[in-house]
C-alpha cells in the first residue's frame, strides 16, 4: 500500500507545478522575492515605505457554483479569472492597490493539465490587475470530491495609503453614480442560474440569437477586473468618494455598503443597457425584477460615486483604461438605501 493507492498522487502534483510554472511567471513583479515551489511566497515591502501611512488591504473568495458549469463545459481556463477578480475587485474598491495573490484548489484527482488550465486563468486574472502569483495549494481530496470536480479559491493582498482610502465619509447630496460596464452574470447567483436552466452539454450548446452566442459562452464569461479603470481615475485626478463592487445581493446588499448615514443613492435602471443574458434568466425563470436586482449586478460590476464636477474626468479615465461607463443615478439626502426607480 502507497500514498498513490490510496487515491494521491505525489507525481501528478509535481507535473501540474511544472506545467503551470510558464504562466505564473508571467505575473511576476519586482517585489517577488525567491521562486515557485518554496514553503512561503516572498514579497518585498520596500516601495511601500514610500507612503505616508500605507495600510494593508486583503481579500478572499472562491468562484461559488459557477465551477459546476466549467466541469460541464470542460472549460477551465477562465474560472481562475473569476477568482482573482472576486479578490481584488474588493480590494480596489477600497483604493488599494492588489500586490499579490495566492490560489487553492482542491480536486478530487489531480490532473495535471487540467490544473495547469485553471492556473493559466488565475494567471491571466493576476496580469490584469498587476498582481503577483506568488503561491498556491492544489490539494488531491480522494473519496471526499468527485474525480472530475474541483473547487477554487483565493487570497490577494494589497495597499493604499491611508489617505486615499476610499470610506464614503465625505458622501453629499448630488454627488453623481457612475456604474462600470460587466461581463454578464460575473460569479455570482449561479446557483439559481442552475436552476432556470437546464445543465447539460445541449442546454449549453444551445445559440441564442438575442445573445449573439451560445448560453455556455455567456454564461462563463469570466468576471471583470475593475482595478486599471479605478487606478486610471486616481491618476486623472479625480478622487472618489465612494465604491461598490456589485456581487452576490446585487444592488438592494451591495450599494448601501458604500453609503454613510444621511445619504441615499438612487440609480435609475434605463440608464444603461442590460446585457441579454439577464433579461433571458429573468424571463426563463419568471424571477420577479426585485430578485434580479438582489441577486445579479443586472449589467454593472462597480459603482463610483463622484464630485458632480469630476464625473466628465472619471468617465473619460474609465473608457482609457478599456471599461465602459455610463451615469447611472446620485446620491441624495435621507435614510440610508438605495432606491431603483
Amino acid at each position: 500500500m502507497d500514498y498513490k493507492t490510496s487515491g494521491v498522487d505525489i507525481e501528478a502534483g509535481y507535473k501540474s507545478v511544472e506545467l503551470m510554472k510558464e504562466h505564473v511567471k508571467k505575473t511576476m513583479r519586482p517585489e517577488v522575492l525567491g521562486g515557485l515551489g518554496g514553503f512561503s511566497g516572498a514579497f518585498s515591502l520596500e516601495k511601500i515605505k514610500e507612503m505616508e501611512e500605507p495600510v494593508l488591504l486583503s481579500g478572499t473568495d472562491g468562484c461559488g457554483t459557477k465551477v459546476k458549469l466549467a466541469f460541464l463545459m470542460d472549460k477551465h481556463d477562465t474560472i481562475g479569472i473569476d477568482a482573482v477578480a472576486m479578490c481584488v475587485n474588493d480590494i480596489a474598491c477600497a483604493g488599494g492597490e492588489p500586490l499579490f495573490f495566492l490560489d487553492y484548489i482542491a480536486c478530487g484527482k489531480n490532473y495535471p493539465e487540467k490544473i495547469a488550465e485553471i492556473v493559466k486563468g488565475v494567471a491571466e486574472g493576476c496580469i490584469q490587475s498587476d498582481a503577483a502569483l506568488i503561491g498556491g495549494e492544489t490539494a488531491e481530496h480522494p473519496g471526499l470530491m468527485p474525480e472530475d470536480e474541483y473547487d477554487l479559491a483565493g487570497f490577494a493582498v494589497g495597499v493604499c495609503n491611508k489617505k486615499d482610502l476610499i470610506t464614503g465619509e465625505n458622501l453629499k447630496a448630488g454627488d453623481v453614480l457612475i456604474g462600470m460596464a460587466s461581463t454578464g452574470v460575473h460569479s455570482n447567483g449561479f446557483s439559481l442560474v442552475r436552476k432556470v436552466f437546464e445543465m447539460t452539454a445541449e442546454s449549453l450548446n444551445t445559440y441564442y440569437d438575442e445573445l449573439g452566442k451560445t448560453l455556455g459562452e455567456a454564461l462563463i464569461a469570466p468576471t471583470r477586473i475593475y482595478v486599471k479603470a479605478l487606478k486610471s481615475i486616481k491618476n486623472a485626478g479625480v478622487t472618489v468618494k465612494a465604491c461598490s463592487h456589485i456581487t452576490g445581493g446585487g444592488f438592494y446588499e451591495n450599494v448601501p455598503r458604500m453609503l454613510v448615514d444621511g445619504v441615499r443613492a438612487v440609480i435609475e435602471k434605463d440608464s444603461y443597457p442590460i446585457p441579454p443574458i439577464f433579461t433571458l434568466l429573468q424571463k426563463t425563470g419568471e424571477i420577479e425584477e426585485q430578485m434580479m436586482y438582489n441577486t445579479y449586478n443586472m449589467g454593472i460590476g462597480m459603482i463610483v460615486a463622484v464630485d458632480p464636477a469630476d464625473a466628465d474626468a472619471a468617465m473619460a479615465a474609465i473608457r482609457a483604461a478599456g471599461d465602459t461607463p455610463y451615469v447611472i443615478g446620485r446620491i441624495e439626502a435621507g435614510e440610508k438605501g438605495v432606491t431603483l426607480c
